[in-house]
């Protein structure tokens, strides 16, 4: 994948799990190398991945400054994906690995699709709505709750990411402002 010209460079290295253990580990590190893509393309750097049955069935990250579009985050992109390769908008049985804890948008989308799972490393006290600002997933009356692992699954390597994306993007913002 190519640097966009007006990223800043990523220090970070995507990661290279062994295939022989599909756990969460292995696919989370699958979601942060997306994400490594997206801070590549200057977007925000979340990365995300669904698996069903030990296989990874789609995989993104957020394009939402080079498609102009508020919608094209890491999650919304792998589900439409993921719908498509099966051939149907019910992703029972299916997990979503994603790199920060899913928006409101996202947290929406992924009760709609009915996953078995979701998987996020870095929780969101600001706008994460899977257990951090609030949990759409606890809601009483919806009609579908599935599974949730927070935080632990490379969370600190996620995190770093993300810090260093925005320390780096204000660094740059201040220099070219002074």
């Amino acid at each position: 994948m190519a640097q966009s010209p007006t990223a800043l460079p990523c220090p970070f290295e995507k990661r290279f799990p062994s295939q022989l253990v599909r756990d969460d580990g292995f696919f989370m590190s699958l979601a942060y190398n997306q994400a490594i893509d997206a801070w590549r393309q200057d977007e925000v750097p979340i990365g995300a991945v669904i698996a069903r049955d030990g296989e990874v069935i789609a995989a993104a990250h957020n394009t939402v400054e080079g498609a102009h579009d508020p919608t094209a985050h890491a999650e919304m992109l792998a589900i439409t994906q993921a719908a498509a390769k099966i051939g149907d908008w019910r992703l029972e049985g299916c997990t979503l690995y994603v790199t920060k804890e899913p928006c409101p948008m996202c947290s929406g989308a992924a009760l709609m699709s009915r996953f078995q799972r979701v998987c996020y490393a870095v929780p969101d006290p600001k706008m994460g709505c899977l257990g951090g600002a609030t949990d759409l997933n606890a809601l009483p009356r919806v009609n579908h709750h599935f599974e949730i692992t927070a935080g632990g699954v490379l969370e600190s390597e996620c995190r770093e990411l993300l810090q260093a994306f925005f320390r780096l993007k204000r660094d740059a913002e201040d220099t070219a402002g002074s």
